[in-house]
């Protein structure tokens, strides 16, 4: 049985892992979600700035409906939504394409040498699925003053008055003005202007590659999984070195078009991969049973590591391939040789990796000095949260893979 002071080591260190875990996630979170915008500007010739723009489906319906009052569309469009028909969905924001561009133009604008450039819709409406959710394509050519050296973007999509879209991210690629490159808006930075220096670029995707990793439950979860199962730093800085590794691979194959997983099959294994990390730790508690706060993964290999040691680290070098690929999705990577991207997926890399240190030296130093000092209590702390993520894993596996 548990001492009375084992109990409370125990308690503990659950409450400073649930409170980093607390932090890590926003308490918006509980009420909302993000979205994400992909934007694309072109110039096929002075005075004329090409506009790919991809919405959410349903928060495009809603929110124009609700901002010109236009019931028809929110009850063809909602229809349409609810049967998951992509012909359907198109005509009805074809049939009321004034409503849609209105509100879209309204949030959304393109400007010239400090001149508000002409939108024109070019097409009907298509529709698209990004990580299984349905997104709208609008075409908008804006007419610019020809003479202009400099064009700003200026983007407030989403949310509006409702409570359930918390932000917004639209992420932006140009090749406007005789330079190329992307960045990202959201609701404290609504505008960018072509000529915005590189280090203005690196802070934006440096913070949107934190803001991603924190709000990624799934991903802080696997990271979890990482730290209870590595005893000694050795071990947590292999295996953290190791996903970073697979996941930058998959993020350059992404961005040079040669890799593309559909997310029907990423968001399930990524869940799998929680269940499993987190289950091995659990496996090797109960194969050693009686001794297990003896276990080690060390032997007289290389780098130390014994035969289960390597094991680990090649599951976790799998695992990270394709949390790399969810970590691409994020910034819309979908296009063959995609250069302009590869440089803020690079540093959107190291807003992730900046997270995930801190998490790693948040929980690891607490859980070794707790194994130090009370080994059958950091057993128990580090096996029931290795059982927690495994199970919140399998739950996610489940749901993924089934959901239509």
């Amino acid at each position: 049985m548990f001492s009375a002071a084992r109990r409370r080591a125990c308690a503990t260190v659950a409450v400073i892992i649930a409170a980093v875990l607390l932090g890590a996630v926003p308490p918006a979170l509980a009420h909302g979600f993000s979205s994400t915008v992909y934007a694309g500007l072109t110039s096929p010739e002075a005075g004329h700035v090409r506009t790919e723009l991809r919405l959410e489906y349903d928060l495009l319906v809603v929110s124009a409906a609700d901002y010109e009052k236009d019931d028809a569309l929110f009850r063809a469009g909602t229809a349409a939504f609810d049967d998951g028909d992509a012909k359907d969905q198109a005509a009805a924001l074809d049939r009321h394409a004034d409503s849609v561009v209105a509100y879209v133009t309204r949030r959304f604008g393109v400007t010239a040498g400090g001149r508000a450039c002409t939108p024109v819709r070019d097409g009907d409406f298509t529709i698209e699925r990004r990580e299984k959710v349905p997104y709208a394509l609008l075409v908008l050519d804006y007419r610019c003053p020809s003479s202009a050296e400099t064009h700003e973007v200026r983007s407030g999509l989403f949310p509006d008055s409702e409570d359930y879209v918390r932000d917004t991210k639209t992420i932006v690629t140009y090749d406007l003005d005789l330079t190329s490159g992307s960045t990202a808006l959201d609701a404290e930075h609504q505008s960018f202007s072509t000529r915005q220096s590189g280090a203005e670029r690196f802070w934006t995707f440096l913070r949107l590659g934190a803001e991603h990793l924190l709000t990624g439950l799934d991903h802080i979860l696997f990271l979890l999984a990482l730290v209870v199962g590595s005893r000694r730093l050795r071990e947590i800085v292999l295996a953290a070195t190791t996903f970073t590794l697979a996941h930058s691979v998959t993020f350059v194959l992404a961005a040079l078009g040669l890799v593309q997983v559909p997310a029907w099959f990423v968001e399930p294994v990524i869940a799998l991969s929680i269940a499993v990390v987190a289950g091995w730790h659990l496996w090797r508690l109960w194969r050693r049973r009686s001794h297990a706060t003896d276990l080690r993964t060390f032997g007289r290999g290389h780098l130390s590591l014994d035969r289960a040691g390597w094991t680990r680290l090649a599951v976790v070098f799998c695992f990270g391939l394709v949390h790399g690929l969810g970590f691409a999705s994020a910034l819309g990577i979908d296009r063959a040789w995609s250069w302009t991207l590869l440089w803020s997926l690079l540093v959107f890399n190291v807003g992730i990796e900046a997270v995930q240190l801190a998490i790693v030296a948040a929980v690891f130093p607490v859980l070794a000095l707790l194994r130090r000092r009370r080994p059958v209590a950091g057993l128990w702390t580090t096996g029931s949260v290795a059982a927690a993520v495994s199970v919140m894993g399998l739950v996610w596996f489940v749901q993924r893979t089934f959901e239509t």
